[in-house]
């Protein structure tokens, strides 16, 4: 392994994830992972690495870190937010979805993501972790997997997993921006014969809102009371991700990588697979709506969307040569009648 950063500061809520476990929930092990599955495909693509390596999986609010290896590659994905370069003293602001070559001693800051909740930032070579149950994925409530089972803290020393060295030019991704959806489609059931006609209706026609309320185990909806048919407790049987629990408070919760793997509530409905990097992008405060698809419309849109990503990935290119313009950058520098006057160094 080979030394890539160490941390200054660890961001609100800073993990190593990446595609989750599989194939443990009968044994009460969620699946973790990352929350948008697509922005760490791109983020790992732009950097060379293999589509699902483990990644810095960054809430709300990133973290900062000085390069502790001759030169890396990084990139940052599902996030407009610029990540900030520091070498001796000159800081430049850098792009999303597009790729950076740092070098020993340059300190790496992202700031406060301003539009998701989520966003990754891979390195060349993946991130060295620890691996549970075939997965690097960290699971902070059981403590394992990721960086010590933990997210991580002051002076911890983040390695590499392969070879870290760039080869050939930075590259770019097309699409500048996450795609982002108001509207978040579901299949109905399995227990939606719990819930009154009025209930079920309500989920479709209500604007909601996503609480405080909202982590890695679940997004916790703000709206009008859906009301039960027949009470709010059933034998506990498995949940799956995306999983939309109504407990007897009537409050829909979205139930996401962390979850628990059994419960004992009606599940009114679940989110398709494809809108769930959305919705690890959603942020307390964001209003969402739900429409109703089959199942089957739910598995072609799965195969549409996963073409559609690689397409988009296989499109990323070198970064254009030559120099590039930044407007924050110049709205930084001083105008005279509208000329800039760049300084002397």
């Amino acid at each position: 392994m080979k030394p890539a950063f160490r941390i200054h500061q660890p961001g609100l809520h800073t993990t190593v994830q990446d595609r989750g476990r599989f194939g443990f929930q009968r044994f009460g092990v969620p699946p973790s992972g990352a929350l948008d599955i697509e922005s760490l495909f791109i983020a790992n693509a732009l950097v060379g690495n293999a589509p699902y390596s483990p990644a810095l999986e960054i809430r709300h609010l990133g973290p900062e870190l000085s390069v502790q290896a001759d030169a890396l590659r990084i990139a940052l994905a599902g996030t407009t937010t610029k990540l900030e370069v520091t070498r001796d003293d000159q800081t430049q602001r850098i792009s999303a979805y597009r790729s950076v070559t740092v070098c020993r001693g340059d300190v790496v800051r992202i700031p406060s993501l301003a539009d998701s909740a989520n966003a990754y930032l891979a390195v060349s070579g993946g991130i060295a972790a620890s691996r549970v149950m075939g997965s690097a994925s960290t699971y902070v409530r059981g403590g394992f997997g990721g960086y010590q089972g933990r997210t991580l803290q002051n002076d911890d020393l983040v390695c590499t997993d392969g070879d870290a060295t760039p080869t050939g030019p930075d590259l770019e991704f097309a699409r500048a921006e996450p795609e982002q959806t108001d509207t978040v489609r579901l299949v109905i059931g399995p227990q939606d014969d719990y819930f009154t006609e009025a209930a079920q209706a309500t989920l479709f026609e209500t604007t909601w809102q996503i609480s405080n309320d909202a982590d890695r185990m679940g997004l916790r909806l703000i709206g009008p009371k859906l009301q039960h048919r027949r009470g709010y407790n059933i034998i506990t049987d498995g949940i799956a991700t995306g999983t939309i629990q109504v407990p007897g408070s009537g409050q829909p919760i979205i139930l996401l990588s962390d979850r628990q793997t059994t419960g004992g509530y009606p599940k009114i409905a679940t989110v398709i697979s494809s809108d769930l990097p959305s919705l690890g992008r959603a942020r307390p405060g964001d209003a969402i709506g739900f429409e109703a698809v089959s199942l089957e419309e739910a598995i072609e849109i799965g195969r549409r969307r996963r073409a559609r990503l690689e397409q988009l990935v296989a499109q990323i290119c070198p970064l254009a040569a030559g120099p590039t313009l930044d407007p924050d950058a110049l709205a930084s520098e001083n105008l005279v009648s509208g000329v800039w006057i760049p300084s002397e160094d």
